[in-house]
């Protein structure tokens, strides 16, 4: 009969030697802002599928626009031991304290889409080229309008978008590099005297703040006026202006649509552009961006330098933080389906 003690040692040893052959897999936590846009349920999905498939376990949060809930969701990751964050917040400058715990357990951070402010604990950044969006909306309302023609005076209002949202400012800035020269000649003339983010900003992106506002500038000072391009720094707010707008008499045949622009080629504004109403929008390619992270985080884990493009743009008010900008591309009624469809970003059925 065997010594028992002999046998347990035995066990142990042949346990450990069958689990040392074992890759635990890294874990990434990923904390999107919310689900209301259909935007980021489409980067979450294309980021869980791309990590797993490199290998990695995922956690995905979303935090429904709310800070405590991202906050909190944040922090949970953390004390779970996640191995790197991936965090496209909703407002830039509330996470300094939660990115301190995380650097305190080796826990690295790379900025999504969105970036995090006023911490030195941000590793690198993927976006898109945020003021070549804006660059893009504006100069699609300059070709449309005939503004480099001289063609004009025409009327626009102006909205931005969350002004907790550093992305924000780089969209109008770039709409603005374009806009501003046919403002001051007087080609372009806002009525409301509405410009400036700290005016025309539009908190958390909401839709419906954006049509409430419409509905005041047209009441206030549109009555014996038209609107001829309103710019748009997103899908969800150009929905709810051209709700507006519709609501006034606007898309008929005496009063056509303004000039909209718009971002991310949400379904219902590709649908809204089919449909003669939104004019234009920015495709940005989640798929892309997700690949992107991926790339950054791999680099983390292997010590080795990331694929970066931009180190002099991002300043968060500690440090420059190291970005790779991805292109955005205008999208309208005349190529659509080559850019959409042809890609594989969407099927057919979810537009017709």
């Amino acid at each position: 009969m065997k010594n028992p003690t002999t046998a347990l040692a035995a066990a142990v040893m042949s346990c450990s030697i069958a689990f040392s052959g074992i890759a635990f897999a890294e874990t990434v936590g990923i904390s999107m802002p919310t689900k209301s846009s259909a935007r980021w349920i489409s980067d979450g999905e294309s980021m869980v599928a791309q990590f797993e498939e490199a290998g990695y376990d995922t956690e995905l949060q979303y935090a429904e626009d709310d800070i405590p809930t991202q906050l909190s969701q944040i922090e949970n990751m953390i004390v779970k031991g996640v191995d790197v964050l991936v965090i496209a917040s909703i407002d830039g400058t509330t996470l300094s304290s939660a990115l301190d715990q995380a650097a305190s357990m080796g826990i690295e951070v790379v900025a999504y889409d969105r970036l995090i402010r006023g911490s030195e604990h941000v590793d690198y950044y993927a976006t898109f080229d945020n003021f070549q969006v804006g660059v893009l909306q504006a100069g699609y309302i300059e070709q449309a309008l005939g503004l480099e023609n001289g063609d004009g005076p025409f009327n626009i209002e102006l909205f931005g978008g969350s002004p907790d949202d550093n992305n924000a400012y780089f969209f109008y800035n770039g709409a603005m590099s374009v806009l501003q020269p046919y403002i001051d000649n007087g080609q372009l003339i806002v009525q409301s005297g509405q410009t400036g983010m700290d005016t025309v900003s539009t908190l958390r992106w909401d839709g419906s703040v954006a049509q409430a506002r419409m509905d005041n500038l047209l009441s206030a000072y549109y009555s014996d006026e038209e609107v001829d391009a309103v710019l748009s720094p997103y899908d969800g707010l150009s929905i709810g202006i051209i709700s507006s707008l519709k609501g006034v008499g606007y898309g008929s045949d005496d009063l056509p649509m303004p000039v909209i622009s718009g971002q991310d080629a949400e379904v219902p504004s590709v649908k809204s552009i089919l449909a003669g109403e939104q004019t234009m929008t920015v495709f940005k390619d989640t798929r892309e961006l997700a690949r992107v992270t991926v790339g950054m985080v791999d680099s983390l884990f292997e010590g080795s330098d990331p694929e970066i493009n931009d180190t002099s743009t991002y300043d968060n008010g500690i440090k420059v933080v190291p970005s790779y900008l991805l292109k955005p591309v205008s999208v309208d009624a005349s190529n659509w389906e080559s850019v959409l469809i042809d890609s594989g970003y969407y099927d057919m059925d979810d537009i017709r």
